[in-house]
């Protein structure tokens, strides 16, 4: 063992003899003073009384091996306490002055029963709030860095329904900068020619802006959105699940009541749809222009700017629509082809859209209520005895086909009431609607209920509820009735049936055909209603908007049966009286049974346009109207079955659509009648004619995707 080593394990002993003799005196103080009195000499005991020192000077400068810490807190350590600093069940809690700010720190920043969930009390740095310049900026950029960011792939659905993001958040932030987002995006993409015109402040741009900041532009809304607006970016989403359990206030009846009795005496009931007055129509204006609408002064054909390629036609032409002397024409022409000059019409129905197809920037509050007024009045003067039930149509508003719903609320939902208050009163005005049913024009938008005298029950939709182009219809695509104008449908319908009245439907945009027109939610809403109420209480349907002579039938069972035994109800879609759209300018006039109710023959009547410009060299012969055809003649060849005083209802049509596809001969037919006779009508031959059956066969946007277009993705 060497000197070291010795000295190692000498200095070791020392150490642990003075360690036993300090243990002994604390035990000692203890047993004297109590811990209170141990507390206050434990420092001595460790420190004076030991001599420590000495030992570390002749052992060596490390200390010992081993230290044992008093179990008692040193009190001395603080001069004040928040609590007993010597107790077991608790740290010390001293009482802490900042040297600083000679603040004292309060007990509730370091007591555990008041540890804070937040700090509420400090100030936390935030950016300085955008001005909405800035936000708008901010918008259009992360539009942009979605449009070109590589991550989206070939996925431009979820591209633009992230975009929309950018576009949600602007619009809720500083909605007055929503119209200057659309009309920056469409002329960084290009959407139209004049962006500013359509988007602006005071073209669409606030309703769109009014639109985007109530849809979930993440979900479905978006999807819908980016599939009608944006060039089917998106794929057009099926309808929704359908949950009926609690919308029918009773079942449909088992067995139906019997049928209504005829009575053998005929109403005459006048169609008219889609007269578009223009009377900013300017004769000699060129027709065949680049930018509708056409027949305008400064209109002009961009390849012939300085010389008119086709003058407008003081009458009228098919890129037109029809200027007062067409309309007056017409108006004239139809008590005396009716035969209605002296007893005029039982009552008329107009299914929607009797102002032009101005654009946006041309269009006002006032400029809608001159045509309404205009029209009205004619038809009041021109047509003689009998009331007009008018439906509204998409271009009958301002903005076109823009209808918020009332569950927007506020302001919001109260935008349009000039509009439908006009409405109401001009009816109430003109002696065709009692005072009831025009304030449920008021409260409904535009939408009423009126019942007859002879027990017939007219009710009137504001069909842009369900129409593509209303941008306030993308706003929780998935309720079907966000608007409540199928609510009250039903209700009217269900207070028919409970009265045993029969009852017809107006309205303006087709749900069905060829399943363009209608979303898809609302239309398949409205089949399964018609399907409950049908063929007891609803009689017929009547629509506009498509320009055409057309129809659509409603089955049972969801038309998962397409047959006569199934046929429910039909839907006849007017002629228009404008010959916009390549067509002949037409109206109809149905015979109906004052007891039943039931359409017995619908004769049409069509003025060729083709031949209005040779008018203009003359002023003593105007528009020639003429009979173009009667439906039971057209077609009740191919039901011999049927007997000359039976309706023309969904089951002789469905026979008809029958013999459509043994004879394409009769298809044809039809398609001619649909374009109104016109020279322009495109052809129909082949799968064209088998797909025309199936549109008849359509009342709803699904059914025709199903049957007519399986695989379209928009639309």
């Amino acid at each position: 063992m060497n000197t070291t080593s010795l000295e190692s394990s000498s200095c070791e002993l020392v150490w642990t003899a003075l360690s036993l003799l300090q243990l002994s005196a604390m035990r000692l103080y203890r047993s004297v003073l109590g811990a209170a009195g141990l507390a206050q000499v434990a420092f001595l005991v460790t420190s004076e009384l030991l001599p420590q020192a000495h030992v570390a000077s002749t052992c060596g400068a490390l200390g010992p091996p081993v230290f044992t810490v008093s179990g008692v807190f040193p009190t001395s350590v603080y001069t004040q306490y928040y609590n007993d600093p010597t107790a077991t069940s608790a740290q010390p809690q001293p009482v802490i002055t900042d040297p600083i700010s000679r603040k004292v720190y309060p007990y509730n920043l370091s007591n555990p029963d008041t540890v804070p969930s937040s700090n509420t009390q400090d100030p936390q740095v935030l950016l300085s709030k955008a001005s909405s310049e800035e936000l708008l900026d901010a918008a259009f950029s992360q539009v942009l860095s979605v449009a070109g960011n590589p991550t989206f792939g070939a996925n431009n659905c979820a591209r633009c329904q992230a975009a929309l993001q950018a576009g949600k958040f602007l619009a809720m932030a500083a909605p007055e900068q929503g119209p200057a987002l659309a009309v920056r995006l469409c002329e960084h993409f290009g959407y139209k020619k004049d962006c500013n015109t359509e988007y602006s402040i005071s073209g669409v741009g606030h309703i769109i802006t009014q639109a985007i900041a109530h849809a979930d532009v993440g979900g479905l809304d978006g999807q819908m959105i980016c599939a009608r607006f944006f060039s089917g970016l998106c794929p057009a989403a099926t309808e929704s699940p359908l949950d009926l359990s609690n919308w029918f206030a009773k079942p449909k009846p088992d067995p139906l009541p019997p049928p209504r009795k005829a009575s053998g005496k005929q109403l005459k009931v006048l169609h008219l749809s889609d007269l578009h007055i223009d009377p900013r129509y300017a004769n000699g204006a060129e027709a065949a222009c680049t930018a509708r609408p056409c027949c305008r002064a400064g209109n002009v054909n961009a390849k012939s700017p300085n010389e008119t390629i086709f003058p407008a036609p003081r009458f009228g032409t098919f890129t037109c629509d029809p200027p007062l002397s067409l309309v007056v024409s017409a108006l004239s022409a139809i008590p005396v082809l009716t035969g209605t000059e002296k007893a005029g019409f039982d009552f008329t129905l107009y299914t929607g859209d009797l102002v032009g197809h101005d654009g946006e920037h041309q269009m006002s509050r006032d400029f809608v209520m001159y045509s309404e007024t205009l029209v009205f009045d004619l038809l009041k003067r021109m047509l003689g005895t009998g009331p007009v039930y008018a439906a509204l149509g998409n271009h009958d508003s301002y903005h076109k086909s823009q209808h918020p719903p009332n569950s927007l609320g506020g302001n919001l939902s109260a935008q349009f009431d000039w509009h439908y208050e006009h409405l109401a009163a001009l009816w109430e005005y003109q002696g065709w609607l009692p005072h009831s049913a025009a304030d449920l024009a008021r409260k409904h938008n535009a939408a009423y209920m009126v019942r007859r005298e002879d027990g017939l029950r007219i009710i009137t939709l504001n069909t842009d509820f369900w129409y593509i182009a209303n941008y306030f219809n993308y706003i929780n695509v998935s309720n079907p009735d966000l608007s409540g104008m199928l609510r009250f449908l039903t209700d009217e319908l269900q207070d028919a049936e409970d009265a045993g009245d029969a009852a017809w439907i107006v309205g303006h945009v087709p749900a069905g055909w060829d399943g363009t027109h209608a979303l898809p939610n609302p239309s398949n809403l409205f089949y399964q209603i018609v399907d409950r109420f049908s063929p007891h209480v609803i009689k017929a349907m009547f629509f506009g908007h498509t320009h055409q002579d057309q129809l659509m039938l409603y089955y049972a069972y969801n038309a998962t049966e397409i047959s006569a035994r199934a046929a429910n109800a039909v839907a006849w879609i007017g002629p228009s009286i404008t010959p916009m759209t390549n067509l002949n300018s037409g109206f109809r006039m149905y015979e109906v049974d004052s007891g039943s109710f039931e359409v017995l023959d619908a004769y049409t009547w069509i003025s060729d346009v083709s031949k209005y410009p040779a008018l203009d060299a003359q002023t003593e012969f105007g528009p020639a109207f003429e009979f173009e055809y009667s439906t039971r003649d057209a077609y009740g060849e191919a039901v011999p079955e049927w007997g000359p005083d039976e309706p023309l209802n969904a089951t002789w049509w469905h026979r008809v659509t029958e013999a459509m596809e043994k004879d394409p001969s009769l298809t044809t037919r039809f398609v001619t009648y649909q374009g109104k006779s016109s020279m322009l009508t495109p052809p129909c031959i082949g799968e064209c004619l088998a797909t025309r059956i199936c549109c008849i066969r359509s009342g709803s946007v699904p059914v025709a995707r199903q049957n007519c277009y399986p695989g379209r993705t928009s639309g």
